[in-house]
């Protein structure tokens, strides 16, 4: 049911993702294309206006990846999305979320979300970078997969979701659409770095009669809709209710209480701070395992709640648990 893909694209990988920083060699520069002229005009965009198609909320689980890597300009410093495809037929977001969490470790391969065209399901901080499409395009990008589907109506719903999912990462993040370089396919990191041989989506997109270009239009339609408080618009977030502030699609809410911190991975629990524009930066400081702090205040981003130890330090759920004053 699932394809050797998976396997094949872990290969090259695993090697130089596997600490927490990333040295990049004989690195080709992009070709650029935000200059050229997006192809707006597809019939499966026009199918999905027409026919009122909505994305779906997306929805944030912790998966299983335990490796918490920092992208080459830091954490929560994207520079783009890599589109993928499965490669799967017949199988759905959850087969493959399901998959993923039950085998990365064999098959060194995880990315951060899975679509198709019932469910957008988010797995792993985007924040943090995967392994999905060789070194250099892992230390640089989000990666989605986009699962395959028989019919013209369900592709047009996938197709509408992956677009929306890709258009609320790039606005989080504060990152511009510019086709073949925030919004690029597994194809074109490939033919750029030749770390590894995929195509996708671009044979699965042509059976459709579709591209990355008229997707890129569809993404730029979701992203012109967003706006300073609207980031995560229809995410679905796990975690407490949001009766605090927004900011930047970031949740504020007051919880007083206990947080005992624990890194199974490391000596030391890492801290983050929140910025103006509603994203977080590493701290340069942490906190000693099993130790307990008092803290007074949450804030829900990204699916995780974060735990308040200092003025703007915080602790992901992740390594804290909470016990209520």
């Amino acid at each position: 049911m699932f394809s050797k893909k998976k396997m094949v694209a872990s290969i090259a990988t695993a090697v130089a993702l596997t600490g927490v920083s990333f040295v990049a060699t004989n690195e080709v520069a992009p070709q650029t294309f935000a200059q050229q002229e997006v192809k707006a005009d597809s019939w499966i965009n026009n199918y999905i206006n027409q026919n009122g198609i909505q994305p779906v909320s997306i929805q944030y689980r912790e998966g299983t990846f335990t490796n918490w890597i920092p992208y080459e300009n830091g954490v929560g410093k994207p520079e783009g999305v890599v589109v993928h495809e499965t490669a799967t037929p017949g199988a759905t977001a959850e087969d493959e979320v399901s998959y993923f969490n039950n085998n990365w470790p064999t098959i060194q391969t995880y990315v951060h979300a899975f679509v198709d065209d019932t469910s957008i399901i988010n797995i792993h901080s985007a924040d943090y970078a995967v392994w999905g499409a060789g070194p250099t395009a892992n230390s640089k990008y989000i990666q989605v997969e986009l699962c395959e589907t028989s019919s013209v109506d369900a592709f047009a719903r996938s197709v509408a979701n992956d677009a929306y999912y890709v258009a609320s990462k790039l606005h989080q993040y504060g990152l511009p659409v510019e086709y073949g370089k925030t919004v690029v396919s597994h194809d074109q990191t490939s033919q750029w770095w030749h770390e590894t041989t995929h195509t996708d989506p671009t044979g699965y997109f042509a059976k459709w009669n579709y591209d990355m270009e008229q997707f890129t239009a569809l993404v730029n339609q979701y992203y012109s809709t967003m706006d300073g408080s609207n980031t995560n618009s229809g995410n679905t977030n796990t975690g407490n209710t949001n009766t605090g502030t927004n900011n930047g699609g970031v949740s504020s809410n007051t919880s007083e209480g206990t947080v005992t911190v624990k890194n199974p991975s490391s000596f030391m629990v890492p801290l983050v701070a929140f910025n103006n524009h509603g994203g977080i930066t590493k701290s340069n400081r942490g906190l000693a395992n099993n130790t307990p702090w008092y803290t007074d205040q949450t804030k829900t981003y990204n699916g995780h709640t974060y735990y308040r130890v200092s003025t703007n330090e915080w602790v992901m759920d992740s390594y804290a648990t909470f016990t209520a004053k």
